[in-house]
C-alpha cells in the first residue's frame, strides 16, 4: 500500500497509508472476532493508520470499549511502531448518560493530562502516535490547552497533534498561540469529507449528523495554503449513502449540485468498473489537497471493496469532470 507523511520534525513524523481505517465501532457494536478480522486483514494488505478516541463506545465512550478493543488486538498480535494508532480527546462526557453536547469534558490541562494517561493505558502503548482535539472547547483558555499538549509532547506521552471539529478561525488561533510560545502545533486536521458537496450556507461546522465536523471551503483553504497539513476525511462514503437506498442523502446534500455530481459519479464508476465508493475514495486519494480517507466498516467484504481503491487510478480527465461538476 502506498503511504503519505504526516508531521514535519523528524523526531516524531509518520509513514501511515493513504487509506486509515477507524475502530469507532469495534468492542460494543461490532464484536470482538469481527473486529480483529477486520484488523488483521487491513494490516495485512499493508494498512499502518488506526483512528480511534476515548468516547467511541456506550454512554459516550464512557467505558472506553473502542480504545480498550484495538489495545487488546495490538497487545494479542504484538504490535509494535509499524501500525500508527491516534486517538482524540475532549468529547467524553464527563459522567454516564450525559453527552458530549451537554457535558463534554473539554480541553482544559486537567483533562490533556488525565485524558492521555487513560488512553495511554487503554491501548497499551507508552506513547499516542497522535492526539486529536477532538471537538472545540467555548469556554476554554486555547493557550492553556496548547501548553498542556506541549507538555505531553515534551514528555513522550503523545507524538504529533491533532484538530478535528474545531471551526476554522479556532484552528489557526491555536497555531499563532502554539508559535509565539515554542509549542507544537497541529500537524494534523480531521473533518468530515466526502465527494458530494454540503450547502455552502451551513458554514464551517457541519456534519451529516448536523452537529459537528464539516470541512467547509475554510479548513479546504487551510490544508491548500498549509500543504503539510494533511486532512483526515471521516466519513468519506457518507455512511453508505452513496450505494444503499435505506441510507438516503443528509437535508446538508438536497440542492442541485448533488443531482450533478452523483451523475459524474456514475458515469466514471461504469467507465472504471469500479463501484461508487471506490471511485470517492480513489478520488479524495489521489486529490491535490493531502487527503487520507477515513473508513469505517463492519465487514470484511466492505474492508476489500474499500482497499480496492488503493489502487483504482482515475485519469485526468476524469478528475477534471469530476471536480468541475457543480
Amino acid at each position: 500500500m502506498r503511504h503519505r507523511t504526516i508531521g514535519t520534525d523528524p523526531a516524531t513524523r509518520r509513514q501511515v497509508s493513504v487509506l486509515a481505517l477507524g475502530v469507532m465501532l469495534m468492542g460494543w457494536r461490532t464484536d470482538e472476532k469481527t473486529s480483529f478480522a477486520i484488523l488483521d486483514r487491513y494490516a495485512e494488505a499493508g494498512g499502518t493508520f488506526l483512528d480511534t478516541s476515548n468516547n467511541y463506545g456506550t454512554d459516550g465512550g464512557w467505558n472506553g470499549e473502542s480504545e480498550i478493543l484495538l489495545g487488546r488486538w495490538l497487545r494479542d498480535r504484538g504490535v509494535g511502531d509499524e501500525i500508527t494508532v491516534a486517538t482524540k480527546l475532549g468529547a467524553r462526557p464527563r459522567s454516564p448518560g450525559t453527552t458530549y453536547v451537554e457535558n463534554r469534558e473539554g480541553l482544559s490541562a486537567r483533562v490533556v493530562r488525565e485524558s492521555t494517561e487513560r488512553s495511554r493505558e487503554r491501548l497499551g502503548r507508552e506513547r499516542i502516535d497522535l492526539m486529536y482535539a477532538h471537538i472545540e472547547d467555548p469556554d476554554g483558555d486555547p493557550a492553556e490547552t496548547m501548553e498542556a499538549f506541549g507538555e505531553q509532547v515534551a514528555m513522550g506521552s503523545i507524538g504529533l497533534l491533532g484538530v478535528s471539529n474545531h471551526p476554522s478561525w479556532r484552528v489557526e488561533r491555536a497555531q499563532r498561540l502554539a508559535a509565539a510560545r515554542g509549542l507544537p502545533g497541529y500537524e494534523v486536521l480531521q473533518y468530515q469529507h466526502s465527494y458530494l458537496r454540503p450547502r455552502t450556507d451551513m458554514g464551517d461546522a457541519v456534519c451529516q449528523d448536523g452537529n459537528i465536523g464539516g470541512a467547509g471551503p475554510d479548513i479546504l483553504t487551510y490544508v491548500r495554503f498549509n500543504p503539510g497539513t494533511p486532512l483526515v476525511a471521516y466519513t468519506p462514503l457518507l455512511a453508505g449513502a452513496y450505494v444503499r437506498e435505506e441510507k438516503p442523502m443528509s437535508p446538508d446534500y438536497d440542492h442541485p449540485g448533488t443531482v450533478r455530481r452523483m451523475k459524474v459519479l456514475r458515469e466514471v464508476a461504469a467507465e472504471t468498473g469500479a463501484t461508487l465508493n471506490q471511485v470517492v475514495l480513489a478520488w479524495q486519494i489521489g486529490h491535490e489537497l493531502p487527503i487520507i480517507p477515513l473508513v469505517g466498516v463492519s465487514s470484511l467484504e466492505q474492508l476489500e471493496e474499500n482497499l480496492e481503491a488503493v489502487d483504482l487510478e482515475l485519469t485526468a480527465e476524469q478528475r477534471t469532470r469530476l471536480d468541475s461538476a457543480r
